[in-house]
């Protein structure tokens, strides 16, 4: 039964984080929604979501959150590992379960795979400690080496 948990470990929490996925500028987009991703040193796959206010009030964000976690939780097996992934949902109105876990995992595949092209022609963006996220200022998106 736990491997069906969703842990805080597989959820992007942080600003930091989110902002290194948005900045590594690997994307797949399918109907409902936009998926971004940036490699990670991790042995599994962790997700964050941003929904916006034009998707509706709380209630329908939170539930648009609840279907797109779920959908990660169940189907989380068939994503890469060693990625990070932010969903940001486009056209969601009439999304089903269904239809997200057969979407979801594909669109994943795809944006690792731009992810893992683009991590051999650049260097990556550093990752950012736990650790070192509480003392260590970021400056201009990086780790300030002189603190």
């Amino acid at each position: 039964m736990s491997s069906q948990t969703f842990p805080k470990q597989q959820h992007l929490r942080r600003p930091a984080e989110f902002d290194r996925v948005y900045k590594f500028r690997c994307s797949a987009r399918g109907r409902r929604v936009l998926i971004f991703a940036a490699p990670n040193d991790l042995t599994h796959p962790r997700l964050g979501l941003s929904v916006s206010k034009k998707h509706g009030g709380a209630v329908v964000r939170n539930r648009i959150k609840r279907l797109l976690r779920e959908t990660f939780r169940l189907t989380r097996n068939l994503w890469p590992a060693g990625c990070d992934y932010v969903i940001v949902p486009q056209d969601f109105k009439g999304a089903t379960l269904r239809e997200l876990q057969s979407d979801l995992p594909s669109l994943a595949n795809q944006a690792s795979r731009r992810a893992d092209k683009k991590r051999r022609d650049e260097p990556p963006l550093p990752m950012v400690p736990v650790a070192a996220a509480a003392d260590t200022p970021i400056v201009s998106g990086r780790l300030n080496e002189s603190h």
